[in-house]
């Protein structure tokens, strides 16, 4: 099993980021579910990565050949993969992962998470998808989204696919339920 998760190539100002971060790496690790990310080893896409592979956890990387630099991918990787394109890489790792989860990030996580949304809303992918809401930071967001719903662009079921919490071991149940 494995989980997609986009974020932010920087640590943002608010330390409950990093360690929303970790917290979520060690949930993982622990349930045994792979990362596949964007394979840098900065910001909270290197917190998080470290945070797996510290506790004994599988991490998946794939970053274009032009971000290997400018983002130092991630040496230390299960798998790092690298590709050609930004489009290549929300594919691939669109096709390792059973299901996506966005923490706080900038405009690569917003339009990671809007492309997969899409994705999703025009029965390209099946995976669910599920939103981390470290101290509120994506409220706005969401209020955008219900204000899109309101005024005919979206259809409320499309906002009932995406799962969101505050929580990293309940987001991780509900988009992963454990077998029993």
């Amino acid at each position: 099993m494995s989980i997609c998760v986009f974020c932010g190539s920087s640590t943002g100002h608010d330390k409950a980021f990093a360690e929303a971060a970790k917290t979520l790496g060690i949930v993982l690790a622990q349930r045994n579910i792979s990362l596949v990310y964007g394979g840098g080893n900065v910001g909270l896409m290197g917190i998080l990565a470290d945070c797996v592979l510290q506790h004994g956890g599988s991490a998946i990387g794939v970053i274009p050949e032009f971000l290997l630099n400018r983002e130092v991918g991630h040496k230390g990787l299960t798998r790092l993969e690298v590709v050609s394109s930004m489009h290549e890489r929300k594919k691939r790792m669109a096709d390792l992962s059973d299901a996506f989860i966005a923490i706080p990030g900038g405009w690569g996580t917003l339009d990671e998470l809007a492309e997969i949304l899409t994705w999703k809303q025009l029965g390209l992918i099946n995976q669910p998808i599920g939103i981390l809401n470290v101290n509120y930071f994506f409220d706005p967001l969401l209020t955008q989204m219900v204000a899109m719903e309101e005024a005919g662009f979206l259809r409320s079921a499309y906002l009932d696919f995406l799962k969101v919490s505050t929580s990293s071991e309940e987001l991780v149940d509900t988009l992963m339920p454990q077998k029993g």
